[in-house]
C-alpha cells in the first residue's frame, strides 16, 4: 500500500466532523404547563386552545388531528390512518394502531397486468389505491379511553375552520397550485380545491362547507358515524359509482387496535415506539441497540466514521424490514429477537467499517415497498405530564387525489405501501416481500415512528416525523443527538440528516449541509452519495431538568411549536 493510500484509509476511518453544534443560546420554545408541536399553525393553535380549556394531551391530539384534516389536507386527514403513542403521567405507555386496511375485494396481484408486470400508477392514483380509512376510529378510540373534555368540544376548532375558512399562506398556495392538475382530474376533488378553475394567491380564503358538515355529523354522533352512518353510506355509494373497492361492510368491520409498544432501553433511557404493522419501533430498536455499542460522542457528529457506522447499521435494519415485517394479524415475526441486545451485538460484530458493504450481499440477519414522504407528525405534552406522539398520513401528497363526493374529504393511496410485487420498490424505493403482500383486511407495512422516551418513569421526550422510509432514521438521529451529544430539542432537530435503506445502495444526504471533505472521504471509500433537499420534518418535545416543556417544529417545514 502506498503512503497516500495509507493516509486515505486513516482519514476514511477517523473522518472529519461537521461544524460544531449551535451554541446553548440556540433555544427552543419553552412552557411551564403544556406544549403543542405540529406542522401547521392552525393545528397548533387548536391543540393549545383545548389544553387551555382544561383538556389533556389526548383531547388536544384529537383537536389537532381533525384540524389538520382541514388546514393541512395534503397529509392531515380523516380519510387516511396512522399510529398514536400515548404516555400517561404515571409512566405507562399505550400504542394505538389505526392504520388502514385492504378492502375485502383486494387481491394479491391486483396491480399486475396479465403478464405479471406492475400497472403504472394503479396503486397510487384513484380509487383502487385506497385502503379502508382508520383515522376517525383511532381518534375516537383514544378519546373514549383517555379523553377528558366532551367529544364535540375537541372537534369544534376543526369545524369552525372548515366553515369559516382560513387564508392560504404562501406555502399552501404553492402546494395547492403544484397539484392543481391532479386535484382537478376528479370532479369531486375539483369542486373542493379548484371550483373557480384558477390558481390560488396568498391570502385567498379556503372554505370547505362539505367537510364541515361531515365533521358536524361525527361531532354529534361519535366516531361510529364515519363507519355506520351517513358518511359511510356516502363512501359506499361513491365507490360503487366509480369502480372503487371499499364497501359498507369494509367500513363496518374496521377496528382501531391497541398494540403492545416496542420497548427497549438506550443508554439508560426507556424508549417506547410503534410495533408492526409499523416497522418504525423495530428498526429504531435495532439501530439504536447496535449504536449503543459505540462511543458516538467521541466520533464527532456527522464525521465520516460516524456516518459510516450509522449507514452500515441502517443497511442491516432495512434488510430485515424487507424480509420479516408486516401485519401481526397475518404474519409471525421474530420481534423479540430483532429488538434484542444480543442481536445488536451480532450486527455490531458483522459491520463493515473499513469499506462499504454491498447491499446485495446483506441478508436478513436471523434468516435469510418506495414509501411516500408526505406524512405529518405532532407531539403534545399537557400540564399533568401526559404525552401524545402521533403520526398519520394519506401516504402521498393529497393521497389518491380523490375527494368523496358531497363529503368533502380526501382518500388515501396507502395500498402502495403493500408489496405490490415482491422485489419491486414502492414510491419510496422500499423493497417488500411476502410478509407484506396484499390480502383482504390486512394492514400495510409502514415506517411511521411516533416515539416516547422516559427516564426513571418520568417523561423525557416525545418525537416523530414524516418522511416515508426516512422517518425511522430521522427519529433515530434526533434521539441520538439529544442523548449522546447533549443537544437541546431545537439543535437536535435542525442538525443535518443522512439516510440509507439497504436498497437502493445509496447514502442520501441533505443538500449542502455536510462538510465537503467528509463527503469526499465517503465517496473515495466507495459510497454512492445522493443529495436531497430535505429529510423529514420532525416535531419534538423535550422535558428539561426543571420540568419545563421545550418544543421545536422542524424549520424544514412550516410548523409551529407553542405552549403556555
Amino acid at each position: 500500500m502506498t503512503v497516500p493510500a495509507r493516509l486515505l484509509l486513516i482519514f476514511v476511518f477517523w473522518g472529519i466532523a461537521t461544524a460544531p453544534v449551535q451554541s446553548a443560546g440556540f433555544a427552543p420554545e419553552k412552557a411551564a404547563h403544556g406544549m403543542v408541536v405540529t406542522a401547521d399553525a392552525y393545528a397548533t393553535e387548536a391543540g393549545l386552545e383545548i389544553l387551555q380549556q382544561g383538556g389533556n394531551a389526548v383531547d388536544a391530539a384529537v383537536a389537532v388531528g381533525f384540524t389538520l384534516a382541514v388546514t393541512y389536507p395534503n397529509a392531515g386527514n380523516i380519510g387516511g390512518g396512522g399510529f398514536m403513542m400515548i404516555g400517561t403521567a404515571d409512566g405507562r405507555v399505550r400504542a394505538l394502531d389505526y392504520r388502514e386496511t385492504a378492502p375485502g375485494a383486494a387481491t394479491r396481484d391486483m396491480y399486475l397486468d396479465e403478464s405479471g408486470r406492475v400497472i403504472k400508477n394503479a396503486s397510487v392514483y384513484g380509487l383502487l389505491a385506497c385502503g379502508v380509512p382508520g383515522t376517525v376510529a383511532g381518534m375516537w378510540q383514544a378519546h373514549q379511553k383517555f379523553g377528558k373534555l366532551p367529544w364535540k368540544n375537541v372537534l369544534a376548532p376543526a369545524i369552525r375552520l372548515a366553515e369559516k375558512g382560513f387564508p392560504l399562506d404562501e406555502y399552501k398556495t404553492e402546494l395547492f397550485n403544484a397539484f392543481r392538475d391532479s386535484l382537478s382530474h376528479f370532479p369531486s376533488s375539483k369542486k373542493i380545491f379548484f371550483p373557480q378553475n384558477r390558481d390560488y394567491k396568498p391570502g385567498d380564503i379556503f372554505r370547505q362547507p362539505q367537510l364541515a358538515q361531515t365533521l358536524r355529523r361525527i361531532a354529534q354522533q361519535g366516531g361510529s358515524e364515519f363507519y355506520f352512518g351517513k358518511t359511510a353510506q356516502m363512501i359506499d355509494r361513491f365507490m360503487k359509482a366509480n369502480g372503487g373497492l371499499i364497501t359498507l361492510n369494509d367500513l363496518k368491520n374496521y377496528r382501531a387496535k391497541w398494540r403492545q409498544p416496542i420497548h427497549f432501553t438506550y443508554r439508560g433511557y426507556d424508549v417506547y415506539s410503534m410495533p408492526p404493522p409499523s416497522s418504525g419501533g423495530v428498526l429504531l430498536a435495532e439501530i439504536l441497540n447496535t449504536l449503543e455499542n459505540f462511543n458516538l460522542r467521541r466520533m464527532g457528529v456527522n464525521s465520516s466514521s460516524f456516518m459510516r457506522l450509522w449507514v452500515e447499521t441502517e443497511r442491516q435494519a432495512y434488510a430485515d424490514r424487507a424480509y420479516f415485517l408486516g401485519d401481526p394479524d397475518f404474519v409471525r415475526m421474530p420481534i423479540t429477537r430483532l429488538t434484542s441486545k444480543t442481536y445488536a451485538q451480532k450486527i455490531k460484530n458483522s459491520l463493515h467499517l473499513l469499506y462499504p458493504a454491498v447491499s446485495d450481499s446483506i441478508h436478513p440477519g436471523l434468516a435469510y415497498g418506495k414509501e411516500k414522504e408526505e406524512t405529518t407528525h405532532f407531539s403534545i405534552v399537557d400540564q399533568w405530564g401526559n404525552a401524545v406522539s402521533n403520526t398519520f398520513t394519506l401516504n402521498g401528497n393529497f393521497g389518491s387525489f380523490v375527494v368523496v363526493k358531497d363529503a368533502g374529504f380526501l382518500l388515501n393511496n396507502e395500498m402502495d405501501d403493500f408489496s405490490v410485487k415482491p422485489g419491486i420498490p414502492n414510491i419510496y424505493g422500499l423493497i417488500g416481500g411476502k410478509a407484506n403482500e396484499i390480502q383482504p383486511g390486512k394492514r400495510m407495512l409502514s415506517s411511521m415512528t411516533p416515539t416516547l422516551i422516559f427516564k426513571n418513569k418520568r417523561l423525557f421526550m416525545a418525537i416523530g416525523s414524516p418522511g416515508g422510509s426516512k422517518i425511522i432514521t430521522t427519529v433515530a438521529q434526533v434521539i441520538s443527538h439529544v442523548i449522546d451529544h447533549s443537544m437541546n430539542i431545537r439543535q437536535a432537530i435542525e442538525m443535518p440528516r443522512f439516510h440509507h435503506q439497504w436498497r437502493p445502495d445509496t447514502v442520501f444526504v441533505e443538500q449542502n449541509r455536510f462538510n465537503e471533505d467528509t463527503i469526499h472521504i465517503l465517496q473515495a471509500a466507495g459510497y454512492r452519495i445522493v443529495q436531497k433537499k430535505y429529510m423529514g420534518y420532525a416535531q419534538g418535545i423535550l422535558m428539561d431538568q426543571n420540568g419545563m416543556r421545550t418544543g421545536w417544529s422542524d424549520p424544514r417545514s412550516n410548523g409551529v411549536a407553542k405552549g403556555y
